[in-house]
């Protein structure tokens, strides 16, 4: 091989190795989700690099924040406000805002989550724990949630840091203060049930006394309506013999009384006759006397 393509093979492998070393030190390409920090020696500029590819100078270093929305569980204690130990297991939904990533990056670095999220999270979780009672903590986990992302999320605003949720997934407590629990339960369900057998026994002499109450009042009625029919009778049949014992005393007339006691006379008179009884004896008269002989 002569000198001349020895050189040009020795050229061409040094451009080749120049362009490498571009590739790999002067250019960048910087994904979907990320905001990348550039730092020159060091140095935090003032700008970032969004998704897309970007030439960039050899002695500049790329740090990529990530701004996609990120979870991760956690597990600590508390106590409650009446001392019972609480074993808490969760999970945290969060972002950092592209426009304040430079900052954060500045302020606290990558391993923003450990040094400022976690700490505060941790705090806030075991002062809201010990607002409830042991027993209220049990149904209160969506409450607990609201109140420890509230807080946290004022708390983490002033860095770019989002807390979209906060999710409270497990509340353990000791065994002795979970069969206390349970003793408590099972002794409200046996007054509860107590109660409620209580309750039949006085709805049902309730309802007895009321169809007693009814039956009597049924079987009053009833008498009422026969007294009521038997008088209304009574009192019938009397204005009926007192109408009919009127109208014979207004059809009574001297002549008729005077036949009548005729018609009932034996024909006998008494033998001894005293006041006035002398004047009430029918006296016969001769045509009398003739007309009965006929």
């Amino acid at each position: 091989m002569s000198k001349k393509a020895t050189k040009t093979l020795v050229l061409l492998g040094a451009v080749i190795i120049i362009c490498v070393l571009i590739a790999t030190t002067c250019t960048v390409t910087v994904d979907t989700g990320y905001t990348a920090i550039v730092t020159t020696f060091g140095k935090v500029e003032d700008y970032t690099l969004e998704a897309g590819f970007h030439f960039k100078s050899p002695f500049q270093q790329i740090i990529l924040m990530d701004n996609r929305e990120q979870k991760t569980t956690f597990s600590t204690q508390a106590f409650s406000s009446d001392i019972q130990q609480v074993d808490i297991t969760g999970s945290i939904n969060y972002a950092i805002n592209k426009s304040t990533a430079m900052n954060l990056f500045k302020e606290v670095g990558t391993n923003y989550f450990d040094k400022l999220i976690n700490p505060r999270m941790m705090e806030n979780t075991k002062a809201v724990f010990s607002k409830y009672t042991a027993e209220n903590l049990v149904s209160a986990r969506e409450e607990l949630s609201v109140q420890i992302r509230d807080t946290l999320s004022q708390e983490m605003q002033r860095y770019g840091i989002t807390i979209i949720s906060v999710s409270i997934e497990n509340v353990d407590f000791t065994d002795a203060f979970t069969d206390a629990v349970e003793a408590k339960q099972v002794a409200a369900q046996k007054k509860l049930q107590a109660e409620i057998e209580q309750e039949q026994k006085t709805m049902e002499t309730e309802q007895q006394a009321q169809r007693q109450k009814i039956e009597a009042e049924a079987e009053a009625e009833v008498k009422k309506i026969a007294a009521e029919a038997e008088a209304f009778a009574i009192t019938t049949k009397a204005e009926a013999e007192a109408q009919a014992n009127q109208k014979i005393a207004q059809s009574l007339t001297p002549e008729l009384i005077e036949f009548t006691q005729v018609n009932q006379w034996n024909g006998e008179l008494p033998l001894y006759v005293s006041g006035d009884a002398a004047q009430t004896l029918p006296v016969l008269t001769v045509n009398d006397l003739e007309k009965t002989a006929e």
